[in-house]
This record gives C-alpha cells, sequence and structure tokens, in this order.
C-alpha cells in the first residue's frame, strides 16, 4: 500500500475537543471538508469552508438526526475501491472520502448519568457513526479514519511533514482502533440492554474490553508471558492509572502486589502504610504522619517486608525516602504525591518502581470485580462496604472500651485485605501478627502470634480480627493464651455459643459484624 493524499474528508463528532485545529490543517492543504448537525455549525462559525452532507447527498438529515450519513453517496465514498471502483463512483456521483473523523454519541456516559432513563440512553444509541467507521476501516487501503481527539496532534504532524498525505501504516493503524472502539461501543449497548431483561443486575451476556498497557517480561513465573490490560477509563486511585517516575518495569506480580497494597491503604482516611508481600498485607499502621505509619509498619515483620511493596496515602517526603531506602529493599513505593527532595533520594536506588497513584474518589472506585476460571468468569460487586462502629453487635457480657474499639475496625478493615482463612492481631492502629490463607482458621491465629512472638511484640491488650465466623471455639481459646482482650468477627456459626461462652470464660470482649470478607 502507498501513501493516500487527502483530497476529501467529512467530521461528524459527538466530542469536539480539538476539532478546529484538526479542520483548519486540513483547510489549509487544501482539503475539502463535508459535516453534519453540530460540527457543521461549530467549523462554520470558526470561519472554515466546510459543505454539509444533506447538500452533497441530496436529502435533507430526518428523523430529528436519526438518519444523517446513511446513504450511498456517504458509503460509496468511503468503501469504493480506488482503482476498480471508479466508474461506479463517477456513474452515480460518489465523491471519493479519505479522511473520516468520527466519534460517537455518548452512550456509556448517559447510561451512567441515569440508568432508568431509557428514551434518552436509546437515543444515544449511534447508528451512523458506527456504520461509517466500519465502512472507512475496511477500505484503510484508501481512507483514514480518527477515532479519537487524542490522534490529532499525530495527525496533524504527518499530514504537514507530507503536505496532505497519510502513509499506510498510520492508515491501518487508525483503522484497527476503528474497530476497537466500535466493539466496545456495541458491547456497552448489548450489556447494558441486556441487563434489562435479565432477572437480576447481571447481563444475560457480557462482552468487555481492555487495552493493552503494556507487555510484560513473564508473569508469576519466567516460563509464563504476560501483559497488563487496562479498561477504558482507568479509575483514580488504582495502578492501573498510576505514574511512575523511576526504576525497572512493573512485572506481574508487581502489578498485583501494588493493587492489593493501594487498595488496602485507600481504606483508611488517616495517615496509612501498608507492606503487601504476596498479595498478603505483612504490615499495617495507621498513625499521625507517613512516617510514624510506615516505621510501625515495617516493625510488624520486617523479615516478611524485605522485597515488598510499600504504599502510603500521603505524599512522602525526603526523610521518609531517606528512611526506606536505609531500612529495607523495596520493589515498588506507592503514592498519592512525591516531593521532589524525596524522588531524589530515590535516584539512589535506580531499580525501586515509584509510582504516583493520584488520590482515589469514591465515584471511581471499583465497584464489580472479575474472577477467570477455566472456561468461564465469575462476576461480583466488589467487596467495598466498610462497617462503621454503630453497626457492631457485641455478644459477650463485657463491652469494649473505646481504644478497643477502635483497634477493632482496624484489625477488621485489615482482614478484608488477607487471603483467607485470615486473622489479624493489632493494636494501638498497627498490626501486630498477621496470619493468612491457612485451610483452618485456628492455624491462621497460631500463625499471627507466632509471626508477632518472632518480632518481639507483645500480644498481651491487642485485638483480633477473623475474615469469616470461628466455626469452634479452639481459635479463642489459642487467642485467650496469647492475651488477646477483644474479637472482632462476622458471627453466624452453628456453634456461636460455645464460641461466645469461651470469650466470656476468658474475659474477652467479642463483637459480631454480620459480615464477612473472604478473600481467595
Amino acid at each position: 500500500m502507498s501513501d493516500v493524499r487527502l483530497k476529501t474528508a467529512l467530521l461528524s463528532v459527538s466530542d469536539k475537543s480539538d476539532l478546529v485545529g484538526l479542520a483548519e490543517t486540513l483547510n489549509s492543504l487544501g482539503v475539502h471538508m463535508m459535516s453534519t448537525g453540530g460540527t457543521f455549525k461549530q467549523l462554520s462559525d470558526a470561519g472554515l469552508d466546510v459543505q454539509e452532507v444533506s447538500d452533497y447527498t441530496g436529502f435533507p438529515e430526518m428523523m430529528d438526526g436519526r438518519v444523517k450519513t446513511l446513504h450511498p453517496k456517504v458509503h460509496g465514498g468511503l468503501l469504493g475501491r480506488r482503482g476498480m471502483d471508479d466508474s461506479v463512483m463517477a456513474e452515480h456521483d460518489i465523491q471519493g472520502i479519505d479522511l473520516l473523523v468520527v466519534n460517537l454519541y455518548p452512550f456509556e456516559e448517559t447510561v451512567a448519568k441515569d440508568p432508568s432513563n431509557t428514551p434518552e440512553i436509546i437515543e444515544n444509541i449511534d447508528i451512523g457513526g458506527p456504520a461509517m467507521l466500519r465502512s472507512a476501516a475496511k477500505n484503510f487501503e484508501s481512507v483514514a479514519v480518527v477515532v479519537d481527539p487524542s490522534d490529532y496532534a499525530d495527525l496533524v504532524e504527518e499530514l504537514n511533514r507530507t503536505g496532505g498525505s497519510l502513509s499506510a501504516e498510520t492508515r491501518f493503524k487508525l483503522a484497527v482502533k476503528a474497530f476497537e472502539m466500535v466493539a466496545r461501543y456495541d458491547a456497552a449497548i448489548a450489556n447494558h440492554l441486556s441487563s434489562l431483561t435479565s432477572s437480576d443486575s447481571y447481563s444475560d451476556s457480557l462482552t468487555v474490553q481492555f487495552k493493552r498497557q503494556q507487555s510484560l517480561r513473564y508473569g508469576e513465573n519466567p516460563h509464563q508471558s504476560a501483559a497488563f490490560y487496562v479498561e477504558q477509563n482507568p479509575p483514580a486511585g488504582s495502578i492501573s492509572s498510576a505514574t511512575q517516575h523511576q526504576g525497572k518495569e512493573l512485572s506481574y506480580n508487581n502489578i498485583a502486589d501494588t493493587d492489593a497494597a493501594l487498595q488496602c491503604v485507600q481504606s483508611f482516611d488517616e495517615p496509612a502504610c501498608v507492606i503487601v508481600k504476596h498479595a498478603n498485607p505483612c504490615g499495617v499502621a495507621q498513625s499521625a504522619d507517613a512516617m510514624q505509619a510506615y516505621d510501625r509498619a515495617f516493625k510488624t515483620d520486617p523479615t516478611s517486608a524485605f522485597g515488598g511493596i510499600i504504599a502510603f496515602n500521603r505524599e512522602v517526603d525526603e526523610k521518609l525516602a531517606s528512611e526506606i531506602t536505609e531500612r529495607q529493599f523495596s520493589e515498588v513505593i506507592a503514592a498519592p504525591a512525591f516531593t521532589e527532595s524525596a524522588l531524589g533520594v530515590f535516584k539512589g536506588k535506580k531499580n525501586v518502581r515509584i509510582l504516583q497513584v493520584t488520590d482515589a474518589d469514591g465515584s471511581s472506585a471499583l465497584t464489580v470485580d472479575y474472577k477467570r476460571v477455566a472456561g468461564g468468569l465469575l462476576v461480583q460487586d466488589a467487596d467495598i462496604p466498610l462497617l462503621d462502629q454503630e453497626n457492631l453487635r457485641v455478644v459477650t457480657k463485657r463491652e469494649p472500651s473505646d481504644k478497643e474499639y477502635q483497634d477493632l475496625m482496624f484489625a477488621w478493615t485489615v482482614s478484608k485485605y488477607v487471603k483467607s482463612n485470615a486473622i489479624v492481631y493489632a493494636k494501638d492502629l498497627m498490626t501486630i501478627g498477621v496470619g493468612a490463607g491457612q485451610m483452618a482458621r485456628v492455624t491462621s491465629a497460631i500463625i499471627a502470634g507466632i509471626k508477632a512472638g518472632n518480632e518481639g511484640l507483645e500480644v498481651r491488650g491487642s485485638v483480633m480480627a477473623s475474615d469469616a465466623f470461628f466455626p469452634f471455639r479452639d481459635s479463642i481459646d489459642a487467642a485467650a493464651e496469647e492475651g488477646i482482650t477483644a474479637i472482632v468477627q462476622p458471627g453466624g456459626s452453628m456453634r456461636d455459643q460455645e464460641v461466645i461462652d469461651a470469650a466470656d470464660e476468658a474475659g474477652m470482649t467479642m463483637v459480631f459484624t454480620g459480615m464477612r470478607h473472604f478473600r481467595h
């Protein structure tokens, strides 16, 4: 394929960002422009020479704009094979269209604004736009198609450099992007409309699209290939929207562990630090500032913290950066901000990955969770709710003190991010021991105590959180021997009374949440 010199362009966009600048370039290169509706008005108001599509086709826009470009003179101009269909195009007065600039009605935005407003949603299903995109993309040998305003700058640069031509490589790349856009758009429509016919909130079919952000050196293990794909609009505060300031490329395990660390640390309003190793928090603390939070999180399990992922919900300054680099080796350090002097400190550890993660906001939080299984996909609501103190139900004779309540809420929050079966010991808003991923809950409790003992941490006076109910009293007895004074757990076991009695016998206080936090 050879370069194509642009002679005629059709522009019809919903998102009019940077449109006039592109059109001015086309105008300066002598490209004849055609347009529709609001796009035509904006270009005309800018003083540009543009022809209405209705003048070209001889048919007016009709049905409140539903029919504008569905015409043989439009699609013939996009689909016509140059050098093969020339006589047919001439016979029917079809002008070849060399460039199509189209983006679509904001269907997804309309659904997000009000999912119940079906009439408005239906009107925001674009018909003519996807049809033109498919026609132009199919004929990429002769036509260039642009769907994303972020591509305008590169387009303008190439047009100015070549005097108005676009290369075959550019046209093919743009065609692929157009087909991807149409696929995602149609999937969004199908998913939403299918959900309206379903008996619950889940659609009868599910089509999702993610964009490759980077290829990875390998997956969980060196013999596995891997890539990282992200959503079209990744949420703020996520690993998918992070900016990497320095360090080696993120690995598969780096991404997974950083995601776990960020989700945990963003659950706290006060300054907090989370250190994650192999998908589990090995140290978590909430303190007056980020430095204190890091110091206390590290003390939970310095052995496991080596080579871990460190996440903060506050800015990292020079003093904190120096403390981290002097104290431990870390794979990733993630925070909402870094001072310039902190970044200067980290430059001395060039392989450490420094990620700036914008503050999360409630509107962009993870709402749906996916898990791949062989031959299928599990879909669920994200485990977002965190309990307020008012929702706790005291089931023992003794009420928790105010301090115990604070530590219980802290430990319960951490337990949500520990692999099941999860047991968390905490005191003074700091993890004392974490037991994760055991087949028996009592084993997780024993491991939490061993972890604390290995680091010389005093368990006596700590609280314990369990992500699910205790099926037997053995974990309570083990906790009592360690000196645990308060327990938070979901409740719901057929032996709840036996477990409550064990707590009462030990003088413990126990609260039920009515909510469990399995994490597999």
